[in-house]
């Protein structure tokens, strides 16, 4: 699997003409804070479903950047807990995102009952009225 791994980034490298190792870094690195609030979220919280969903393209930041997102948790922790508590909760959690580069995080904390009513829909989130790109 190694080898073939390598082969194909030997031919990207060459294509594109960045180093093999440029591009193994590149592959290695894509998505980490996201993987990371993922992460994090399904151990601390214990949840049910969860889809961390990277907005940053919406907004204006250099692509593949990874500072706007929008989390949707489920989990049996937000039973009797006010929304926000499950805020805090989630806050919580990713106080290193948020410390370390994540710009903006969108919250929906429901209970698997909420969840369930909701016919498991996520609403779309609104364009970015702010920064440079007004």
């Amino acid at each position: 699997m190694f080898k073939s791994l390598y082969r194909k980034t030997r031919q990207l490298a060459y294509i594109s003409k960045l180093g093999t190792s440029e591009i193994i870094r590149k592959m290695t690195t894509v998505n980490l804070i996201e993987q990371s609030i993922k992460a994090k979220l399904k151990t601390h919280l214990e949840t049910n479903h969860i889809e961390v969903i990277n907005e940053s393209y919406m907004h204006n930041v250099p692509k593949g950047s990874e500072t706007h997102f929008k989390v949707v948790v489920v989990s049996e922790k937000f039973n009797n807990k006010p929304l926000i508590q499950r805020h805090r909760m989630v806050n919580e959690v990713l106080k290193a995102e948020l410390q370390n580069g994540v710009h903006a995080l969108s919250i929906e904390a429901k209970t698997p009952a909420q969840w369930q009513e909701s016919d498991q829909m996520i609403e779309p989130s609104p364009n970015c009225r702010g920064g440079f790109g007004r």
